[in-house]
């Protein structure tokens, strides 16, 4: 696991959660948009489903709540620990 992303938020999770990624998990980063700087946990996906990148619920986006904010895969590493994810837009 990335040390720099210990005590960061993992997407999905709820105030009071503990924060900070699990170890054993895969994750993705993040970047612009609504949810920038959070963690993806991808652990178990599928190469396919990497590609296919992430359609994510956000209540911060440009559709306010029950919105979604769709985030691309960022070079080759996207789906595992160091892996990154673009935010391309939101939709209803």
């Amino acid at each position: 696991m990335d040390a720099a992303w210990v005590g960061r938020r993992v997407y999905g999770s709820e105030p009071g959660d503990p924060v900070g990624p699990e170890e054993g998990h895969a994750y993705g980063e993040l970047l612009g948009g609504p949810l920038d700087g959070l963690l993806l946990d991808v652990t178990g996906w599928t190469p396919r489903q990497v590609e296919g990148g992430a359609l994510l619920m956000s209540d911060h986006g440009v559709y306010g709540p029950g919105g979604r904010s769709d985030y691309e895969p960022a070079g080759p590493d996207a789906g595992g620990d160091g892996g990154r994810y673009v935010w391309r837009g939101d939709s209803p």
